[in-house]
């Protein structure tokens, strides 16, 4: 069996191939190798495809379970639109696992909203998390990390925080850079 590969540093080297291809390739030249890895991407998008049918018409049991649970193929599920799950309930299933950690520094956080169209949550941060200065770092750390992984096409956090006037009012905490499409890789 073959050693695992960094999957992220195999991505990172498939963009600055293309990258290296866009800069020194002839247009025309360069536009035959991305439509290559356009059509190689649709054929395993094809084949996943048909794995969750298969999946999903009682083939194996628990098999559509066990892709989800490998980051790679869910990563691999989300590009091609094929996850089961809608990204509000991926983010509140990322929010459920860091809610232990929260919940030993006497917090917890609350999904208000989710809009696909901007690809941004609002969050409200609970306990002693509300206010807390370091509930800002806490947020960036556990809370953002397990969202972006959960659902990669969010690329916008914004944390509800108390103002003076006693309206709640939307601080985005960061952004993350846009992707055409979401990156398939596994997080080390």
């Amino acid at each position: 069996m073959a050693p695992p590969q960094n999957l992220r540093a195999v991505g990172d080297r498939i963009e600055k191939l293309l990258d290296e291809l866009q800069a020194g390739a002839e247009p025309r030249m360069y536009a035959r190798a991305e439509e290559l890895v356009r059509l190689v991407t649709d054929l395993y998008g094809a084949a996943l495809t048909r794995v969750t049918e298969m999946a999903a018409d009682g083939f194996s049991p628990g098999l559509m379970a066990r892709l989800l649970e490998d980051e790679l193929l869910a990563s691999l599920l989300l590009v091609h639109g094929l996850h089961p799950d809608s990204t509000q309930a991926r983010v509140e299933s990322a929010l459920a696992e860091v809610r232990p950690f929260l919940a030993q520094h006497g917090g917890d956080v609350e999904l208000l909203d989710v809009d696909l169209g901007a690809g941004a949550v609002l969050l409200r941060l609970l306990g002693s998390c509300d206010g807390c200065p370091s509930s800002a770092v806490t947020l960036q750390h556990a809370v953002e990390r397990a969202i972006v992984e959960a659902a990669p096409e969010i690329v916008r956090i914004d944390v509800e925080q108390p103002s003076e006037a006693g309206v709640e009012t939307p601080v985005a905490l960061g952004r993350k850079p846009d992707y055409e499409s979401c990156p398939s890789e596994v997080m080390a």
